[in-house]
């Protein structure tokens, strides 16, 4: 069966065709991004995606939004577009479809994604158990959680707000992002020191600590630097993410009681050749008297290239196999 997939955030909208048969997506055809800004809803996106291809639309659709699912009117947080669910199948001309919020795809992706889409970041360099819970944690704009649970009948994915927990630091200098932090939220939650945003806070308190002029660059400046590596401040800045991260990961892995760990999200993957050097694995593991558990967690990174996409699909197969 055929399945338009589609994966929509606040820059971009992205489509393919997918191809799913019993439960699971056994292809995904090269996608086509469209800009959000450029198009007034999803229904004249939908029209514009099917004017690229040389035959008609499936009439099944998988929509991954960077939204809550729930309600009569979706309202997309960074995009002016209002999804109706009820009117799918009259707008896209869909009979059949499903509705996905953005990371609840990612875990189906991470749920039905080969090993080769898995890359390995530390812990014991094995395949997921068959059974169990499997965090995933993804850092980008935000900070996306959600768990996958693998059992006999399957895997279910449950969807949480884990990255607003209470970020916890555990040295002087994360003491000190923390403090500056709350001089503009009362309350830090992990997603304002491991989220892309981030790293503007982690950046500035390393120049206070260094005696050096606070720059207010935003957060995409400092991202450049520290990849291109032309400013060492920003490179500790990143080192300094990563760490975090690694602590956030497996506070995450503690709470959920999971068998195994996955990174994801856009700058996730961007951060894919530095956790095995900016001390990522020792904050995961350092969790006191379950340091051996911890060491025992598998950690890998998922680098399918459009795992949103592949997630809806994913979703789309699950749900209509039944």
């Amino acid at each position: 069966m055929e399945v338009v997939a589609v994966d929509i955030g606040g820059t971009h909208a992205r489509f393919a065709i997918a191809e799913v048969e019993g439960g699971r997506v056994q292809a995904l055809h090269p996608e086509v991004t469209l800009k959000t800004a450029e198009h007034a809803s999803l229904q004249l996106a939908w029209q514009a995606f099917g004017e690229t291809l040389d035959r008609p639309m499936p009439k099944a659709a998988a929509i991954a939004v960077a939204s809550p699912i729930g309600g009569d009117v979706i309202k997309l947080t960074n995009n002016p577009w209002i999804i109706r669910p009820a009117l799918i199948p009259e707008r896209l001309g869909a009979e059949t479809w499903t509705l996905v919020n953005d990371f609840g795809a990612i875990g189906h992706a991470v749920a039905q994604a080969p090993d080769s889409e898995f890359q390995h970041i530390c812990g014991p360099d094995r395949p997921f158990a068959d059974k169990g819970v499997l965090t995933i944690c993804g850092p980008g704009t935000g900070l996306g959680v959600a768990q996958v649970l693998r059992a006999r009948d399957g895997y279910h994915v449950l969807e949480t707000e884990g990255g607003h927990t209470d970020f916890a630091p555990l040295d002087t200098v994360e003491d000190r992002i923390v403090k500056r932090l709350r001089h503009t939220y009362t309350r830090v939650s992990a997603e304002r020191v491991v989220a892309g945003p981030g790293i503007q806070s982690i950046y500035e308190t390393l120049a206070e600590i260094e005696g050096q002029p606070v720059h207010r660059l935003d957060d995409k400046a400092i991202w450049t630097r520290a990849f291109e590596g032309t400013d060492s401040l920003a490179i500790a800045a990143l080192d300094r993410f990563v760490l975090s991260l690694g602590a956030v990961a497996g506070d995450l892995a503690l709470a959920h009681g999971a068998k195994g760990v996955v990174i994801a999200g856009g700058l996730g993957l961007r951060l894919k050749d530095h956790y095995d050097r900016s001390g990522f694995a020792q904050r995961f593991t350092a969790k006191g008297r379950f340091q051996s558990m911890m060491a025992n967690i598998p950690v890998k990174l998922i680098t399918h290239p459009q795992p949103g996409l592949f997630g809806a699909a994913a979703a789309f197969a699950q749900e209509h196999a039944r």
